[in-house]
């Protein structure tokens, strides 16, 4: 017996998505987990809850990761409004039914510790979390945050090549192809051909301020641009404090938490002081040397409060505008404000050369950079 058409394939990503938070699962397991939403009702969330609880859920200390991907996956309203298939399922199924869970278990991480908890208030709670300020969360809530941010995808935008492609119709006619057509037909026309330019990604270059100052941000952050980098190659990741150290291959681990730990060890300056000028000299003289960050999308996490000498930020960032496609500078000191003027030195000085600056204080603003990047190309 099988789902209807996709489902299974969504059943399947949901698996997945618990493997990534570090549950072992089994290809039995999934196997297992899909035949048994087939004999109930695939569109009913209670029974995709509680099957997926019974095959893919083997240790209680389990529980609370799976709930936390489980209202994500399925009910995150940003997350799932693009997918027809979550939609019908949160359509069919009663935002406010009762998951009844037993006493002797965790339902959701937090202070929760009801005999019942509702669908709704799943998807209500990752609402809050996402607006709350990472400088305002706990330790359990930073935790959560890191999770719903381990399945955000950031994708590098797309630049138009010289070369060309064929295409099936565009607002350009490929002239050299009718003409040779027409020459094999003996000069009779056949039908219109069509040209458009190729498109590749763009690079993406993270440049992540990790010094002390940043700290209640910078682990966030480097989750965000773990997050890039396992969508895409094309992105290149570094951190600073006193000096810039590349962490790219550090984050090429396809555990999370292994990944940090990795680039954090990479790191020798953490929570140090900030020298943003000779950091970003540093890389424009690399970029100079292996055309790393030339034409790409060059992101800046820092919140400006430099200790170097102002002239050498000046003229990195000068250099740094030269290199790059356009630079765009993340501070999450700037919060929720709907516009943003500069008050620290090293944002002063820097500000001629940026040509766009958000927020990352917190998941929403995170995301909105996240689809922000993908259309900067």
């Amino acid at each position: 017996m099988s789902s209807p058409s996709g489902y299974d394939e969504l059943l399947v990503e949901f698996s997945q998505a618990l493997r990534d938070a570090g549950l072992p699962i089994g290809s039995d397991d999934v196997l297992t987990f899909v035949e048994s939403v087939s004999r109930l009702s695939v569109t009913d969330l209670l029974d995709v809850y509680w099957a997926g609880r019974a095959a893919l859920v083997r240790r209680r200390d389990h529980i609370v990761t799976y709930n936390i991907i489980f209202q994500s996956f399925f009910l995150d309203v940003h997350l799932t409004a693009s997918d027809d298939r979550k939609l019908t399922m949160r359509a069919s199924s009663n935002a406010g039914a009762t998951l009844e869970i037993p006493n002797t278990e965790t339902g959701l991480p937090g202070e929760m510790s009801p005999d019942e908890v509702k669908l709704g208030y799943l998807a209500s709670t990752s609402e809050v979390y996402r607006h709350k300020a990472f400088s305002d969360c706990s330790d359990e809530e930073l935790r959560q945050l890191r999770r719903l941010m381990a399945r955000m995808r950031v994708t590098p935008p797309k630049r138009r090549t010289h070369r060309a492609a064929r295409a099936r119709k565009s607002a350009r006619l490929d002239m050299r192809k009718m003409a040779r057509d027409t020459m094999r037909s003996f000069g009779e026309p056949r039908e219109l051909a069509f040209t458009q330019r190729k498109e590749k990604l763009r690079s993406l270059v993270l440049i992540l301020d990790v010094s002390g100052s940043m700290a209640d941000y910078s682990r966030n952050l480097l989750q965000f641009a773990y997050s890039a980098r396992r969508a895409n190659a094309k992105v290149d990741v570094f951190c600073f404090g006193t000096r810039l150290s590349r962490i790219t291959r550090a984050l090429n681990r396809r555990n999370p938490d292994e990944a940090m730990r990795m680039a954090g060890e990479s790191v020798l300056d953490w929570d140090g002081g900030t020298r943003i000028g000779d950091s970003l000299r540093q890389f424009t003289r690399e970029a100079r040397r292996s055309r790393l960050g030339r034409g790409a999308i060059v992101v800046i996490c820092s919140d400006g409060l430099d200790r170097g000498e102002p002239q050498a930020l000046a003229e990195s960032m000068e250099s740094l505008s030269r290199i790059a496609h356009r630079v765009i500078w993340v501070n999450p000191h700037r919060g929720d404000a709907a516009e943003y003027v500069p008050t620290s030195i090293g944002m002063i000085i820097a500000d001629p050369y940026i040509d766009e600056v958000h927020s990352g204080h917190n998941l929403a603003s995170l995301e909105r950079l996240a689809n922000r990047l993908a259309k900067v190309g």
